[in-house]
């Protein structure tokens, strides 16, 4: 019999900036660590703009960016914009980028969901993740993969931006799970980041050697590069052998698929409700534990990995 996937959904809950009355959305900005995005205003303009790096203003926090014609807004110019730490980290002079321009009140200009691009990189992962989708589809009703079946392939972007696939950590034992940065419910998804850096340091103190973390977001679309890099920096998460992966919204919600995490989105895609999950894969890239939900010992998770 197969095994039932959890049906309970965790709503993700944020109190309203006006009124004080409760909503729940994942457009609305935290700032729950430094490097990441303040509140959000109402009088923002937003549009999506193309351009190349001229310099990285690393004292301002902010980018020079030549970028392209903004039809109907902005002819192509050279002009400054502000950029969290994650992206400001990652910049590097003549490096093209494809993000999301904001106009603040009071004419401040930033970038968000910024993306270096590369073209190289850019072919292999949608290569990993048409081959993702093709097994997907070809699994049907037997998608969900039980412990004792096989890690899936894949190919996504790490919190530095560089493509990481399933097979960089064949050998190694993985232990992974499903987060979304502005998830602002200290049960869910900030509970299960704290529980992996624990888990993290009691596998370095008990002698495990070969472990790798990985935490995929839930949230690709906000959820670049750079915002990986600022969550883990905000939060002093030692990436040695704890990456942040994001991606393809196609390949993120196949990999949700294969490994039985629901996610709902409103019409209006303001809230997310979704399951947690946690997994532990052996060095011949078999699941061989998963923990549903975000009560779990850490040290149950070790003992299982010293095995």
């Amino acid at each position: 019999m197969r095994r039932l996937l959890p049906q309970t959904f965790f709503w993700v809950v944020v109190l309203a900036v006006a009124g004080g009355s409760s909503a729940c959305s994942r457009n609305d900005k935290t700032a729950a660590a430094p490097g990441e995005a303040a509140v959000a205003n109402s009088n923002e303009k937003r549009h999506p703009v193309t351009g190349r790096v001229v310099a990285v203003l690393k004292e301002r926090g902010a980018l020079l960016v030549d970028h392209d014609e903004i039809p109907g807004y902005m002819t192509r110019m050279t002009m400054e914009f502000f950029v969290n730490s994650g992206d400001l980290a990652l910049a590097k002079e003549g490096a093209s980028l494809r993000a999301e321009l904001v106009e603040e009140e009071g004419g401040r200009f930033s970038l968000e969901k910024v993306w270096f691009e590369d073209a190289v990189a850019q072919a292999v992962v949608a290569e990993a993740a048409g081959s993702l989708r093709q097994d997907t589809t070809i699994r049907g009703r037997s998608a969900y993969r039980e412990v004792g079946e096989n890690l899936p392939n894949f190919a996504l972007y790490n919190q530095e931006g560089a493509v990481v696939s399933a097979a960089k950590f064949r050998g190694k034992q993985i232990m992974f799970n499903f987060i979304f940065t502005r998830c602002p419910v200290a049960t869910m998804c900030p509970a299960s980041t704290l529980k992996m850096m624990e888990t993290q340091a009691k596998a370095k103190a008990a002698g495990v050697t070969n472990l790798e973390l990985i935490s995929i977001t839930l949230d690709p679309e906000y959820d670049t590069p750079g915002v990986l890099k600022a969550y883990a920096q905000g939060r002093g998460i030692d990436t040695g052998n704890f990456s942040f992966l994001t991606g393809p919204e196609r390949a993120i919600k196949d990999l949700l698929t294969q490994f039985g995490v629901l996610t709902e989105a409103t019409r209006d895609e303001s809230i997310l409700k979704h399951t947690l999950a946690t997994l532990l894969i052996n060095e011949q890239g078999k699941i061989i534990w998963r923990a549903d939900g975000s009560v779990w010992s850490p040290a149950e998770f070790v003992e299982k990995m010293k095995r």
